[in-house]
């Protein structure tokens, strides 16, 4: 019976020891592969600088709750041992002629003394009203920060998206390129050994190939930074293995100018947050005001006394007292009356911020769509290009071999298909990062766009 228990027990041993190890394992060998829903995913969950405009929105929240705060009561203990005292001593004249004065010692302090203040605002003049609501619209402005911060984080997720597949395709491209300058040099090493090619064809080749050998580790580096950058704002290790799914393209779109001007206007949150801080430039100027005007409050007190630090029911003296408390402002020194200067200049400056920045987000706007049309209309005349391109490679080849080309016709041929392939990866990119640019602009998801292609 104790042999089935032990392998039973080792059993489970291996077992939970293999669980153990399983995520380190994963977390290893496997790699993540990340589409651009998961990279936007990631990010918001994980970059740091994300995480920490949100907590803006807690400390916000904090300070709408201290505002609030203001219209509870207050309630206070205080307790005291006092360890020194002076007696007072008075001196009674004689009640006979020619009598001796008699000296008294009075005690007016007890040892131990124990207090409960209460006090209650009933009149501040408006001032708690004005906190609060200030307070209330500096939280709803710091979450219109929080949004901006949120379209940015997802702008910059995608450009540093976009910019590894840009990388990605320029490594392609310089990989062919080489492979083409290979297979020439081969085909004129083999022409070379009949005669049909001369020993200049042949260094020239050679040469071709070597000019092509930095561009293609420069790719690899530029490709290998692009992956860092992007692990970098997600917030992965940057030894995480990773695998980007994804390819340059995008579906076409149709783009309403006054359109997206309306949408940018309404949906911008820098627009909203200028919005809140007038309102609150204005509750700045009612709290100057309200520093001219009387408060009222009523407050109360109980004391107790004793010169033993007993419990006892008989060994405590106290005492109530219940006031209303009126405050009369006479003068501050002019203090007011420079505070509402100071918030009404504020207004104005805000008021003066709003029309720069209504004018900065149109420009915005006016030139995404620009920049989109533009990179359409390259990416048009590329796409053509590029086929034109391959095909007068496919030529110079079959010429050359025939001896109807030269060497220096193969290889303009190649460097101008790795051009063309360059300009068609770069004009992709371009309007993908237009249309993204517009997004954050108009801050809506444009109809038709497919951002995860």
């Amino acid at each position: 019976m104790k042999a089935p228990k032990f392998w039973f027990l080792a059993l489970i041993v291996f077992l939970a020891a293999g669980w153990l190890n399983l995520p380190a394992q994963e977390a290893a060998g496997n790699k993540l592969e990340l589409t651009l829903d998961d990279c936007l995913r990631l990010a918001l969950e994980q970059n740091p600088f994300y995480l920490a405009s949100l907590e803006k929105e807690s400390e916000a929240r904090a300070q709408v709750n201290r505002a609030v705060a203001g219209f509870m009561p207050t309630l206070n203990a205080q307790g005291s041992d006092i360890l020194d005292k002076k007696v007072f001593t008075v001196e009674i004249p004689p009640m006979v002629p020619g009598g001796q004065p008699q000296r008294v010692k009075f005690d007016f302090t007890r040892t131990y003394q124990m207090s409960l203040n209460f006090s209650f605002p009933l009149f501040t003049g408006g001032r708690l009203t004005s906190a609060y609501r200030q307070a209330n619209y500096n939280y709803q402005a710091t979450r219109e920060t929080i949004k901006q911060s949120r379209q940015e984080t997802i702008l910059n997720v995608k450009q540093a998206f976009y910019g590894y597949l840009l990388a990605r395709r320029f490594l392609e491209v310089a990989e062919e390129s080489v492979s083409l300058a290979e297979k020439h040099l081969k085909n004129v090493r083999n022409l070379a050994e009949v005669g049909m090619a001369t020993r200049f064809d042949l260094l020239r080749a050679e040469v071709q190939l070597a000019n092509l050998q930095p561009q293609l580790i420069r790719a690899r580096n530029g490709l290998q930074m692009s992956e860092l950058a992007l692990k970098n704002l997600l917030g992965l290790e940057l030894d995480q293995p990773v695998e980007i799914k994804g390819e340059l393209t995008f579906q076409e779109v149709q783009i309403n100018p006054e359109e997206s001007i309306r949408k940018a206007l309404l949906n911008r949150p820098e627009i909203q947050q200028l919005g809140y801080q007038r309102r609150m430039a204005g509750e700045m100027v009612k709290l100057a005001r309200a520093a001219d005007l009387p408060t009222v409050a009523i407050g109360g007190q109980i004391n107790y006394w004793s010169n033993y630090l007993n419990f006892k029911k008989n060994n405590w003296e106290n005492y109530y007292t219940i006031s209303l408390a009126l405050n009369i402002p006479i003068f501050n020194g002019f203090a007011a009356q420079a505070q509402a200067a100071q918030a009404r200049a504020l207004a104005r400056q805000l008021d003066y911020s709003l029309k720069g920045l209504t004018d900065a987000i149109r420009l915005e706007v006016e030139q995404a769509i620009l920049n989109y049309q533009q990179a359409r209309e390259s990416l048009l005349s590329q796409q053509k290009n590029v086929e034109q391109a391959a095909e007068a490679v496919r030529l110079a080849e079959l010429n050359f071999a025939e001896g109807l080309a030269t060497t220096l016709d193969v290889t303009t041929a190649q460097v101008a298909l790795s051009q063309a392939r360059t300009n068609y990866a770069q004009a992709q990119y371009e309007c993908l990062m237009a249309l993204a640019q517009l997004e954050k602009a108009t801050g809506e998801s444009i109809s038709g766009y497919k951002s995860d292609r």
